[in-house]
C-alpha cells in the first residue's frame, strides 16, 4: 500500500520528513537538519558549517569562538552550571514547601528549554531515573547541591572529564577556597 503524505496548506503533498541523525561527521545537527551551533563546539560547529576542504594539516580552524559569537557548547554549559551550582548554593538550608515546588519547575523547565537540544535530552533523561528525582533533594541547599553535583559529574563522566569530589561542592561553590 503506497504512503499516505500529509498535505500543504496548497494542497500538495508534503514530502516525508528525513529523520534527523543526532551525529552527522562527530556534528550534532538541529531539528532543521543542520549543525546545531548551540549543541557544538565552535571548532566543530566552524568545520562543519565552513565546508573546509583543505588537507587536514592546512585547515585553520579557530580552537574558541570570537567574543562576538554565539556561545558555543562549551561556553554554554560552564556558563549554565555555574549558574546552577550558584543557585544551589543560595538555596535556603531548610527550603519551604512553596520553595522547593519552585526549584522542582524550574528544574524542569530548565531541563526542556536548554538551548542544547541534546545536552537537555540527556538531562532529563538522567533526571527520569527514580535515583535522580528531583523532588527528593530540593528539602535545602545540603541535598540539592549534592544532587546538582552528581548531575554534573554525570556529564563529566560522559565528556571524558574527571568528576568532581562532591563532598566538596559547600567549599568550591559557597565558602570558597584558599584565596577566595
Amino acid at each position: 500500500m503506497p504512503e499516505v503524505l500529509p498535505l500543504q496548506s496548497n494542497g500538495e503533498q508534503k514530502p516525508t520528513p528525513t529523520p534527523i541523525t543526532k551525529k552527522q561527521k562527530g556534528v550534532i545537527l538541529g531539528p532543521d537538519g543542520k549543525p546545531c551551533r548551540s549543541c557544538n563546539s565552535f571548532r566543530d560547529f566552524f568545520g562543519a558549517t565552513k565546508g573546509v576542504t583543505a588537507a587536514p594539516a592546512e585547515r585553520f580552524v579557530p580552537q574558541n569562538s570570537p567574543p562576538e559569537c554565539p556561545p558555543d557548547v562549551e561556553q554554554l554549559g560552564r556558563s549554565s552550571w555555574t549558574l546552577l551550582h550558584t543557585i544551589a548554593a543560595t538555596y535556603p538550608a531548610e527550603a519551604t514547601p512553596t520553595q522547593q515546588e519552585e526549584m522542582k519547575t524550574f528544574m524542569r523547565i530548565f531541563a526542556k528549554i536548554y538551548p542544547c537540544w541534546s545536552c537537555a535530552e540527556d538531562f532529563r533523561a538522567w533526571m527520569s531515573k527514580p535515583e535522580n528525582d528531583v523532588s527528593k533533594y530540593v528539602q535545602g541547599q545540603k541535598t540539592f547541591g549534592k544532587w546538582l553535583c552528581d548531575a554534573h559529574n554525570d556529564v563529566n563522566v560522559k565528556l571524558g572529564k574527571k568528576p568532581f569530589d562532591c563532598s566538596k561542592w559547600e567549599e568550591r561553590w559557597i565558602t570558597g577556597g584558599e584565596g577566595c
